[in-house]
């Protein structure tokens, strides 16, 4: 198989909201009916190099391989000149490729904390720099266009992630954690105060300019919310608009395109929310019905809005069964990748926690995938 070619998957219509019966109990009288088919295949991001800095080298694929995986989200090496080079998204694929895997992800270009990367001033607003690295970060999508890597994820985040103090979990675990009445008093950032409606100048701005690209190459941008959610009054001076799901709701209506949707971190989105655990299936929804969910963050939080713990995905408030169930339902057709697992000192590179993750979200989208639909 040619390495820059993909198999696209086809699968049932909408679920309608009947019950939902393992296929060895459908009632006999009312017919045959076929396990529904599902779309969405398990994925992971790893942004791992070896000791020469290749990218996904051969140890983590096959470590990803032998797991499950189906689909990669590789992170290119940005070049001095703020680019991704061809040749090296070539060679990532063949290494894919070698392992049985696709790589059908780029991330990296705009991380978290995008002050801090190499296109800072997309964010700070300032010209012309901005039009330059937004210039930059369009050739980069007409680089993934070329290489036929469907989906690139980014972030529009002055602040990094936020985390105060570790919660002790299972097996001696860390689990991460944000609570914001703990939070330390830190000086604004170089952004200085960045009222809501600023942010959303700025996030117009990049969008009006890159979606109109993405759509003419047909690579679908994946923007990743703000994570955590904070209070109206923000922190350090940032609105986080993208830390709710108002928020995320007039995200994806900014230059309406098939090609502009999201990351859909579940951990985030909940971390959003008051009741995530009643709550979260509506978010999903959502964004689900109108094909705006371009990858999956599949993780489990305890707590909610400005208070919450990051553990496994068994032991948290939310019902994944639940949660793939209503992915299976609205037709949810890419990656769905385990993001955030508990630490351990005994397992410093994350591996088990991963493996963890990998066989937890492979089993719920094969039992989700066995149920039927009653008639």
């Amino acid at each position: 198989m040619d390495r820059r070619s993909f198999v696209q998957t086809l699968g049932a219509g909408t679920i309608g909201a009947s019950a939902i019966v393992p296929a060895h109990a459908r009632n006999k009288e009312s017919g045959p009916a076929a396990p529904r088919k599902v779309q969405m295949r398990l994925g992971t991001q790893r942004p791992d190099h070896d000791e020469s800095g290749n990218v996904l080298p051969d140890e983590l694929l096959q470590f990803c391989a032998r797991h499950g995986v189906e689909g990669i989200c590789g992170f290119p090496t940005i070049t001095e000149d703020r680019r991704w080079e061809l040749d090296e998204l070539h060679r990532m694929q063949d290494n894919c490729h070698a392992a049985g895997l696709k790589l059908e992800l780029l991330g990296g270009a705009l991380s978290s904390g995008t002050l801090y990367g190499r296109f800072p001033n997309i964010l700070l607003g300032k010209d012309p720099q901005r039009n330059r690295e937004i210039d930059l970060f369009c050739d980069m999508v007409r680089t993934a266009a070329k290489a036929e890597i469907p989906c690139v994820k980014y972030n529009l985040s002055i602040l990094k992630t936020a985390r105060t103090k570790p919660t002790p979990g299972r097996g001696g675990s860390e689990y991460s954690t944000w609570v914001y009445a703990k939070a330390p008093k830190l000086p604004l950032t170089r952004a200085g105060e960045v009222p809501g409606d600023l942010f959303w100048e700025r996030i117009t701005y990049f969008l009006e300019r890159v979606v109109p690209v993405a759509t003419e190459h047909r690579i679908r941008l994946a923007l990743h919310p703000h994570d955590p959610g904070m209070p109206l009054q923000g922190y350090r001076g940032v609105d986080r608009v993208l830390g709710t799901v108002i928020g995320m709701k007039r995200f994806v209506e900014i230059a309406e395109s098939p090609y502009h949707g999201l990351n859909l971190c579940i951990g985030s989105t909940a971390e959003m929310l008051h009741d995530p655990a009643r709550e979260i299936v509506d978010v999903i929804r959502h964004f689900g019905e109108r094909n705006k969910i371009f990858n999956i963050h599949f993780r489990n939080i305890r707590g909610g809005r400005d208070d919450f713990i990051e553990v496994y995905p068994d032991e948290g408030d939310m019902n994944m069964v639940e949660v793939m169930r209503v992915l299976r339902d609205v037709d949810y057709p890419y990656l769905v990748m385990p993001d955030h697992m508990p630490h351990h000192h005994d397992d410093p590179r994350g591996r088990q926690a991963f493996a963890y993750g990998f066989g937890y979200i492979k089993a719920l989208i094969q039992a989700v995938g066995d149920e039927v639909q009653e008639a």
